[in-house]
């Protein structure tokens, strides 16, 4: 073949494009420590997914993953791989749905406590209403267990909730992320030294009050709870002014407060779940939940997504 400019050289340096296909497989099976799921997911023969394996290593020149007694596992090129492989398959299908799939119009309604609400909707929200800009968007704060009820009276279309040990694994929702909660107290009062020790937090029916009643009676502290809020935002107000402790995630936490653990006299708290309840699915409905979904895949301690 004749190279008669510039382009035709930069054209034959360039390395074939990585297929969207390998790049899925190998995230499935990476995700899923499993050859055989991934498959299924994608809708091939074990021995095809095995094939794009190889294709995928010989294509980039090092081996991705390693069979194991309890499945498969990353090497650090792989581990790599899948760090950025997730963000650009969610960039690839953000692209094509825009592009094939009809507008999205309506309203939709989502429910989340508020305590969710800076940590995590921010970028789901920019990037919803950038890819579905006619679609109307209405946002609803309030306590897990009032959005369920909300959502099961056909007020919600779909809700992100806090879930308890009682609702992992099950529950009406898909589970998104799982971390531990976490004592929060004040940096300028030792409240947290207190007997007995002053609480606050929620309505009793909260998910966090119970665990965090329950974490003290098994170490038997004695405790109450002299102040309660239906809101996260009201419980840290009164830790700020130190007159009560309270629980929640370990950051980003508003200045002056900070995270409580048994070096300080309390006892460890259990991990929680947060899940998303979906209700409707309307187009609206729909695209908001596989934003949602995917957002929380890319998070610290976000869960691999079975929803799809």
């Amino acid at each position: 073949m004749a190279i008669n400019t510039v382009d035709d050289v930069a054209m034959l340096a360039l390395p074939p494009g990585l297929d969207p296909d390998l790049l899925r497989s190998f995230v499935l099976i990476a995700e899923g420590a499993s050859v055989t799921r991934a498959a299924q997911r994608v809708g091939r023969t074990q021995s095809a997914v095995s094939m794009q394996m190889r294709r995928l290593e010989e294509m980039l020149g090092h081996a991705l993953l390693v069979r194991g007694a309890k499945g498969f596992s990353l090497t650090p090129q792989g581990a790599w791989l899948l760090e950025r492989a997730r963000p650009w398959l969610s960039m690839h299908d953000e692209i094509l749905a825009n592009f094939r799939n009809p507008e999205v119009t309506g309203r939709v309604r989502l429910g989340t406590p508020d305590d969710y609400v800076l940590l995590w909707l921010p970028d789901i929200l920019a990037r919803f209403a950038e890819s579905h800009p006619a679609a109307e968007l209405e946002v609803v704060c309030a306590p897990s267990t009032e959005l369920l009820e909300r959502l099961e009276r056909g007020e919600l279309d779909l809700s992100i909730y806090s879930a308890g040990n009682e609702l992992r694994g099950s529950g009406p929702g898909l589970p998104l992320w799982r971390g531990p909660l976490h004592w929060v107290g004040s940096a300028a009062h030792a409240v947290h030294r207190q007997t007995p020790l002053r609480l606050s937090l929620a309505q009793p029916s909260c998910i966090w009050r119970r665990a965090a009643t329950e974490a003290l009676d098994s170490a038997g502290l004695p405790w109450r709870v002299t102040y309660s809020s239906s809101a996260q935002m009201g419980t840290y107000a009164v830790v700020l002014a130190g007159l009560a402790i309270t629980v929640g995630l370990s950051a980003p936490l508003p200045p002056g407060l900070r995270v409580l653990d048994e070096a300080d006299g309390l006892p460890r708290l259990p991990e929680f779940e947060i899940a998303l309840a979906q209700r409707a699915d309307t187009p609206a409905a729909v695209a908001l939940g596989r934003h949602i979904i995917d957002s929380f895949r890319h998070e610290p301690g976000g869960l691999p997504n079975r929803a799809c």
